[in-house]
């Protein structure tokens, strides 16, 4: 199960009533390893860090998840379209993803940038690539 839903928001729901404050705030409590990394990696955005590749358009994490668990807590948030939809909306980010742990944060105003289309390519893809990642 990805989400621990409280009976109260479970009855928000059944009833048609889920804000995305409700729903964040239950991503937030069920996957905190994710949160917190996707909350650091926007925090660096609007800091202007520079990104693993020297960019100031994006902020990223390229620190492999310490465990299994975080691994599958940031697998779960990025492959559902609505909780990574959500979050994005909440934190004002469109959110990109690469291997089982490269997140990248970008100004939504640059999603149609080059270096957007260069993070989500195939050939950003595979430079992103090494054998110790294979089994990630």
């Amino acid at each position: 199960m990805s989400l621990d839903v409280s009976e109260d928001l479970l009855t928000k729901a059944e009833a048609g009533e889920v804000t995305d404050a409700d729903f964040v705030d239950c991503v937030k409590q069920s996957l905190p390893f994710a949160w917190d990394l996707i909350a650091k990696v926007v925090h660096d955005l609007k800091n202007g860090v520079v990104s693993s590749s020297g960019s100031t358009q994006f902020a990223d994490n390229t620190t492999p998840p310490p465990d299994e668990q975080a691994r599958g807590q940031l697998l779960r948030v990025l492959a559902s379209d609505s909780m990574r939809g959500a979050l994005e909306r909440h934190h004002g980010v469109k959110l990109a993803f690469q291997n089982c742990h490269r997140i990248a944060a970008f100004p939504v105003s640059e999603v149609d940038s080059d270096t957007y289309r260069k993070f989500i390519s195939p050939r950003g893809q595979l430079l992103n690539q090494s054998p110790e990642l294979r089994d990630c």
